[in-house]
This record gives C-alpha cells, structure tokens and sequence, in this order.
C-alpha cells in the first residue's frame, strides 16, 4: 500500500515515481502534503471508474501526476468523445466541461470549482449570436470552444485555436462570423482569403502581452525564440517567432529545441513544457488565469470524494450545441 502520512523531508518522500516528475518544480518540504491528496485520487479514480482531463493550464502538481489525459482545448474535445470512463473530471475551465459533458451525455461530469470561468465565455451570449445572424443572414457562425453550450447552440460549428483556419476554410463560404475572441479572428484572417467578421471578446490573459514585451525580451535575452498565442492581438503574433494552439507551442519546443524560449502564454505552460525539456532556458513572462487557477489537487479529490460539481446542460440547447462541436471534430 501506498504511503501517504506526512513526513520529514529527510526521510523518503512518499508516491517517488510521481515526485520525480515534479521535482523541478515542487520543493521537497512541500511534496508529503501534495502526496495525500494525489493518493487520493489515484485511489477514487480507481473507485469511480473515473478519468481527469487536464488542460495544459494547470499547475505542474495536477498536470503531471494526476491528469490521465492531458492537452489542449481540442484534445480534451477528442479525449472525452472516446473515453470509456463512467466519470469525467474536467481540471479546466467550465466551458470545456459543458465540451466533455456534450460529446458524453450518458456519463457524469464533474467540474471542481464552479467558480472556474472563462472571460471569452463571459463576452458573449446566445442572444448576442442571434442577433448576428439576423444582421448577417446566410454568413455562417464560428464559434471557439471557448463559448457556454448556449453560444455553441447557436453557432453552425465550432473551433479552437489548433484548427480554426482549417475549420473556417472548410465552410466553403466567402465570408464566416468568428466569434467570441476578437485577436484569433484577426489572426486567422491574416491566413486566409476568408472575410471574417470579428467579436470583440478577449483573453484576459493573453490581451495583456504587448510589442513592448517581445521587444524587451529580445534586448535582454539576445537569440530567444518566442513563441506566442493566436489569442495574443496581432501586432504581438506578428513579432513572435512562432504562432499556434498550446499543443502547437509544445511541439514547437520538442521539435525544434531552442536554446532559450518563452512563451507567451498561460504561466503554467510554461511550467508544464519545462519539465520535459530540463536542458532548454525557459525565460517566464507570463500572465496567470485566475480561473484555470481556482482547479487544485484539493478539489479534485472533493469533487470525486463528493461527486460534484455534476455538469448538466438542458437537451434542447445540448442537442444543438453538439451538433456544432461535431461538425468540428469531423473537419479534424
């Protein structure tokens, strides 16, 4: 059995296959209290035949010991249309919960604070959609998974920002509405021929990073790679070495192995790809998501202990809604 008391840190720390993954991130004297939780919920995974998807936002603790899958928006979209398990922990946000919840409406989803929300979400509703529609009549609807249930069941299909300009493309229309997030509009619309009609909803992360920040960051750290978010606004994107979805920016990193990087992104982004590439410089201006956040090992082993946050959407806004994230996951 699995030990999980407390202990000195000068003796052996417990769970050490999984401190080893973490070890460059969580101090020794901190781990003993993180183990118990994490104990925890291998143990109620186990019990309630559960998974935990974890968004590549989440701190290292949740991330890499405790997500069974973990990524993107757009693979925890993938991830939960084909998993087996009879529960769903969403260590994200609650419109990725709503996401599981809709490609699995026969299994229970769990989002372990309600309080984890999304200001893309927030800046749009489905009234607002509507009266889009009724002054673009036949002009298609994008809508990004970072939207409510409601938002998507208004919208035509969905998208995130790994497959947005494939999935605008594949609409064959001349001119799309690209909603909520007004910089990724803006950024696809530099790629393609597309007209695309913007919202003006931002990333409260991601609107903060400006020209002046890669400037600075190029002065002091001669030769770094920057690598950027298409939520970021365009004049930010086109000063950055690379553009793309977190799962984009973390290949990047894989493949092409820059000496010195950062990332301009979600903090524990950066954290999560450092972990795995300990031999590359990882410079750390980076803005928090103070929901992404409100997710701990705590409340995730509450959620299971407890079962709740349970997710639940009424059918004839899930029915429509599904339709659109389907339509996107066929496009790929």
């Amino acid at each position: 059995m699995l030990e999980t008391v407390a202990r000195p840190t000068a003796g052996p720390l417990p769970l050490p296959e999984l401190y080893a993954r973490v070890a460059r991130h969580v101090p020794p004297i901190e781990w003993p209290l993180l183990a118990d939780d994490i104990a925890a919920i291998l143990r109620l995974k186990r019990e309630r035949n559960a998974v935990i998807l974890a968004h590549n936002y989440q701190t290292p603790d949740i991330f890499h010991t405790v997500g069974d899958i973990t990524g993107d928006s757009l693979a925890l979209a993938r991830a939960a249309a084909r998993t087996d398990a009879q529960v769903i922990v969403l260590a994200g946000v609650h419109f990725m919960a709503e996401t599981a919840k809709l490609l699995n409406p026969e299994k229970t989803v769990l989002i372990p604070s309600l309080e984890a929300g999304c200001s893309l979400a927030a800046s749009i509703t489905a009234e607002d959609v509507r009266l889009l529609r009724a002054r673009y009549p036949g002009v298609p609807i994008v809508s990004y998974v970072n939207t409510s249930a409601a938002v998507k069941a208004e919208s035509d299909v969905c998208c995130t920002s790994g497959n947005a300009k494939k999935v605008v493309e594949a609409l064959g229309a001349p001119k799309v509405i690209m909603l909520p997030d007004e910089y990724l509009a803006r950024n696809i619309a530099a790629q393609t021929r597309v007209e695309i009609i913007a919202w003006k909803g931002h990333c409260e992360v991601h609107e903060r990073f400006t020209p002046d920040d890669i400037k600075e960051l190029r002065a002091t750290h001669p030769g770094i790679t920057v690598l950027a978010h298409p939520e970021c606004p365009p004049e930010v994107v086109a000063l950055c070495d690379f553009a793309g979805s977190t799962a984009a920016m973390a290949d990047y990193v894989g493949r092409e192995r820059p000496a010195r990087v950062v990332l301009l992104t979600e903090c524990s982004m950066s954290d999560n790809v450092a972990l795995q590439y300990p031999d590359l410089d990882f410079v750390r201006p980076c803005n928090l998501c103070p929901h992404m956040k409100r997710i701990t090992l705590r409340n995730i082993r509450e959620a299971l202990e407890t079962m709740t946050h349970e997710v639940t959407i009424a059918p004839d806004i899930a029915e429509k809604a599904r339709r659109a994230v389907e339509r996107m996951l066929a496009i790929g």
